[in-house]
Formats: structure tokens, C-alpha cells, sequence
């Protein structure tokens, strides 16, 4: 069978199952009276995901080969539903002009107005583990502005999902960085940015050091939101993402 090297595939997700949850809180036992009450609960969602689906010229070649995956998460800028608007910036781009990408790419597209989440993020995954070639320990996402958000929640939620995350211009959450102590990070900002400003980025790389963390943190001087042309086009950050493997 040939496989296209390029090309778009919908995927429709019913049933999603979130992960387990670690405790419930009960409510007490009805009686007259106000009462603070509080309840974990679990909501199975159905939703469709647009994206973009590379694959290598060699699987046809090399048919028992297991490939690493790379997922990209655009930016705010980019959601709607003209797929091509995903093709802007990042690893979608260069694939217009590198035809050899050493990775099998997936680059979904959100809907206006809607924002990253990391429960159908792993779905996708895991809808996607049993179909392609790839290396389940090979499983790396970058993303810019609104994607490097999505890259760090996702790597918080899931941290067993990914070998290794990039986020461009995006950052997470201080209070999960513990969960990303063993996860290799390289991130990176520019210093003028003013629509995501470089603090909490910063303090968030410091969190995840105290962490006990060993990110590597990228700052471009006197850059704007623009980070992700540079670091993109910085060869040495796709061959630190091929060397990453899950721990």
C-alpha cells in the first residue's frame, strides 16, 4: 500500500475516558441546613479534530521502522477551519521546503475560539498509537503562543504521554511543574514580548529547576511574540528532539 506523504484525516472521538481520579469527595449525609458540599466528577465528551497528518517518503521503504511523532500545536491566530491556516508557522512549514522531515507530524487545528485541552490531546494520541508507524516512546509536541500553553498543560496532565515537549512563547502552570521533573524541556521566549510577556514564562523555568528540573530556557533580546521563526529555524532544537526518548 502507499501511504500519501501529506495529507488530512478527521477523527471523531466518542466515549472519551479521562484518567482515574485520585479521590472523591462524598457528599455528608443530607440534613436540614446550608452545607458546603464539594464532588469529582467524570464527563465523557464526543468531538471532531482537524489536523494534519505527515508521514516520511520512507515508510513504504521501511515498513518495520518505528518512526518518532511530533505534535504541533498552533496559535491562537491560526484556529478555524480552513485547514491551510495550520501550514503557517513551525514544523508545517518547513515541511514545504524540507521533503525528508525526520518525523511523522501532527498538526491539529482548533476551533474558533476554543483553546488546547489536554484530554483530547491524549486521545488523539491514543487514537493514533495503533495506526501509525511511530515510537510510543518517541513522542514529542511543540507549539507556539497559544500552542506552547497547550504543550505545557498537556506535558502537566499527561506526563507520561510525551519524551519531550518545546513550547514557543506559551507557559504553564507553577503549582504542576513537579509533575515535569524528569521531562526534557527546552522553551523559549523573546524578551520584548508583549502580547505573552516573558515573566511568568521565566518564573515558571525557575519553578520547574526548584522542581528539581533540568529545562533548557531559550530568551531572544529585544524579540517580540515572534520567537518561533527563530527557534524553528534553529537546527540544533530538531536534533535535540530526535534524541529524546521517554524515560
Amino acid at each position: 500500500m502507499t501511504l500519501p506523504r501529506r495529507h488530512v484525516l478527521q477523527l471523531g472521538l466518542a466515549g472519551l475516558t479521562l484518567p482515574p481520579l485520585a479521590a472523591c469527595t462524598t457528599m455528608t449525609p443530607p440534613t436540614p441546613g446550608l452545607h458546603a458540599q464539594a464532588a469529582d466528577v467524570q464527563v465523557l465528551v464526543r468531538a471532531r479534530l482537524r489536523y494534519w497528518l505527515y508521514l516520511p517518503r520512507a515508510v513504504t521503504t521501511e515498513p518495520t521502522r518505528r518512526w518518532p511523532l511530533m505534535f504541533f500545536l498552533h496559535g491562537s491566530g491560526e484556529r478555524g477551519k480552513d485547514l491551510q491556516a495550520v501550514r503557517v508557522h513551525g514544523p508545517l512549514k518547513t515541511l514545504d521546503r524540507q521533503d525528508d522531515f525526520p518525523f511523522i507530524v501532527v498538526g491539529p487545528q482548533l476551533e474558533p475560539g476554543t483553546a488546547w485541552d489536554a484530554h483530547l490531546l491524549h486521545a488523539l494520541l491514543q487514537h493514533l498509537l495503533p495506526t501509525l508507524p511511530a515510537d510510543p516512546d518517541r513522542v514529542v509536541c511543540t507549539g507556539l503562543s497559544m500552542g506552547g500553553f497547550g504543550t505545557w498543560a498537556w506535558a502537566a496532565e499527561y506526563p507520561r504521554d510525551l519524551a519531550a515537549i518545546a513550547p514557543i512563547c506559551g507557559y504553564g502552570d507553577e503549582d504542576r511543574v513537579e509533575a515535569l521533573k524528569d521531562m526534557p524541556v527546552w522553551a523559549f521566549h523573546g524578551d520584548a514580548d508583549d502580547a505573552v510577556p516573558i515573566g511568568p514564562h521565566r518564573a515558571l523555568i525557575a519553578a520547574l529547576r526548584a522542581a528539581g528540573g533540568q529545562p533548557r530556557f531559550t530568551e531572544y533580546p529585544g524579540v517580540g511574540h515572534d520567537s518561533w521563526t527563530r527557534a524553528y529555524d534553529t537546527p540544533e532544537l530538531l536534533r535535540w528532539l530526535l534524541a529524546q526518548r521517554r524515560r
